[in-house]
């Protein structure tokens, strides 16, 4: 009874490695004691230690967002979101930018409430003008207007970093959620977008979100399942290519329900009418939020859609200017585009142009954690009930921008690194000894070569493809040069190439004179006149032909400008 009542009392010291286990019958307490406090003192240092280096990886993170958006001019697609946005602010309207859906644009807009920039109703032209009109000829400062309007998806940024570090946690373990979170914030994709004021990272980590919460519904179904619709409502709401993740998470949603009661069919259907239903209403709130009579204001056409396309628009639940902006949206897709991809120019898309840009801009040792991650999810069968909800929604995603006619970058796949990030960090559930030795070093392989990329993230490329000074001769786009580079373009004509005369094809939305360029296009002159410092984004070396083709080909190259612009001499 006395030995009873103290294997009671005594603390249960769990094995330490390195530690000697407990007495195998009555013994001297001293050295079980002594024990007890070193396993003690372990589990408050390593309760410590998780949230310590979790915040260090979201600073890390974050200081490498917020130094891009500091240095960076504003990319391609930014004025419309920060023009929309703040139409949105002072005129409470549906007016620009009506192909996409208004969430992401009200998570700008909530910047530029700070910002408070000035803005003219009246201005008349398209979005793009607009933007331009907005930044450089309001008055207004573009660099600070531009860094209110990235902050807050910067923040929605380090958000979902939080929520692969969880989801990890929850499904593989502690150390495994720590490296999920490495992934995800030395992924240079998600640093690269992560720090614009743009719609990829914010719909993609709403689905991540969404996903999670579905998951975390096996053992709470009623308070998790309307907030993954909210997540997934949220996504939808910010760009229409997440609509694929709908059918997904509702049926994950049911298997949630289902494994966690098996039999309840009623229950089942209900957790999929409450994760449908709640989305639905995140994107009507979504357009009330801007303008409660949700007028038709928009300032482009709205093309007309037939057949069978026409009649899913018509059967959407959603808004007017919803539909209205997925008519825009397919005939955005039967525009030829052109593509550009391993040194080849082409009109319209290749299926595996996502993929191979993927295995361009993805650090090498993180294509190999979320290989092994993702067979071990399949492989190992405590594991294999999370699976679906790690792989299923990125493979449905990519299948889907697989189909796109736009290859414009892996801005397209965003989701991918964060998916894959929280699938990547399964392979230290392996029970092999070189399982977590390994996974070490090639997190740390990512890190390194991340790290190595800064502050130019956008052109990122991997080691096996040259690095980013490398990138503008596989892909091109947002992929290396989406304009962002226009104010180091200037410093470094001030500093290297003062008083020279300057020929200049810029890709991009800036306006190269706010910053001091003085600059002609060569394209509107005869070759022969043009002498001096010739500078052309490497979007446009790679479409080049004709006249600029032969100007490239005749001139030297002497310089280039974030990895995105090269400078020439003739």
């Amino acid at each position: 009874m006395a030995s009873e009542q103290q294997s009671v009392l005594e603390p249960d010291v769990p094995d330490v490695p390195g530690l000697p286990g407990p007495p195998a019958g009555p013994g001297p307490r001293p050295r079980r004691t002594a024990a007890a406090r070193l396993a003690a003192a372990l589990r408050t240092r390593r309760r410590w230690l998780v949230p310590v280096l979790a915040v260090l990886l979201l600073a890390q993170l974050a200081a490498a967002m917020v130094t891009t958006a500091v240095q960076q001019a504003p990319t391609i697609d930014e004025p419309v979101y920060v023009a929309t946005a703040t139409d949105y602010l002072h005129e409470h309207r549906l007016r620009y930018n009506t192909e996409h859906p208004p969430l992401g644009k009200l998570v700008i807009m909530a910047g530029l409430a700070v910002a408070d920039p000035h803005y003219d109703p009246s201005y008349r032209g398209d979005q793009g003008q607009v933007g331009r009109h907005l930044l450089y000829s309001s008055g207004n400062d573009p660099w600070r207007v531009m860094l209110w309007a990235r902050l807050p998806v910067i923040v929605l940024t380090l958000l979902f970093g939080l929520v692969a570090f969880a989801f990890a946690r929850e499904v593989l373990g502690t150390a495994a959620g720590l490296l999920a979170l490495a992934l995800y914030s030395f992924s240079p994709d998600v640093v690269a977008h992560g720090s614009l004021a743009t719609l990829d990272v914010p719909s993609a980590g709403f689905v991540l979100t969404a996903a999670w919460l579905v998951w975390r519904a096996r053992r709470r179904p009623r308070l998790y399942l309307p907030l993954a619709g909210a997540a997934l409502g949220a996504s939808v709401a910010t760009k229409m290519s997440a609509l694929p993740a709908i059918p997904v998470l509702v049926a994950l949603a049911v298997v949630s329900v289902w494994g966690a009661r098996p039999g309840r069919a009623l229950r089942a259907l209900a957790a999929a009418a409450v994760v449908a239903v709640t989305a639905v209403a995140v994107v009507w709130l979504s357009y009330l939020a801007v303008d409660p009579r949700l007028r038709a204001l928009s300032a482009q056409p709205v093309p007309a859609v037939h057949g069978l396309r026409g009649l899913l628009v018509d059967l959407m639940p959603f808004p007017q200017a919803y539909r209205d902006g997925m008519r825009m949206q397919f005939a955005l897709e039967d525009y030829p585009w052109q593509g550009y991809l391993f040194g080849h120019l082409y009109t319209g898309s290749r299926w595996y142009y996502l993929p191979a840009a993927l295995l361009v801009k993805t650090p090498l040792g993180m294509l190999a954690l979320w290989a092994a991650g993702a067979l071990a999810l399949v492989a190992v069968r405590r594991l294999r009930r999370a699976a679906p909800y790690l792989l299923l929604p990125p493979a449905v995603l990519l299948a889907s921008a697989m189909t796109g006619s736009r290859d414009f970058g892996t801005r397209y796949a965003v989701f991918m690194p964060m998916f894959l990030a929280v699938a990547g960090a399964a392979v230290l559930t392996v029970r092999r000894r070189w399982a977590r030795p390994v996974g070490g070093a090639l997190a740390l392989f990512v890190a390194v070569s991340s790290l190595r990329a800064f502050p130019f993230y956008l052109p990122y490329a991997n080691e096996a493809f040259g690095g980013p000074a490398k990138t503008h001769l596989w892909l091109h786009d947002s992929n290396v040069d989406w304009g962002q580079d226009l104010g180091r373009l200037a410093d470094r004509l001030k500093e290297r190439y003062p008083g020279e005369r300057i020929w200049l094809v810029y890709k991009g939305s800036g306006v190269p004179a706010y910053y001091g360029i003085h600059a002609a296009d060569p394209r509107k002159v005869p070759p022969g006149q043009v002498h001096g410092v010739l500078v052309v984004s490497d979007s446009s070396v790679a479409k080049a032909r004709g006249g600029l083709a032969e100007l490239i080909d005749t001139s030297r190259a002497v310089d280039d400008v974030g990895h995105s612009i090269t400078i020439y001499r003739r």
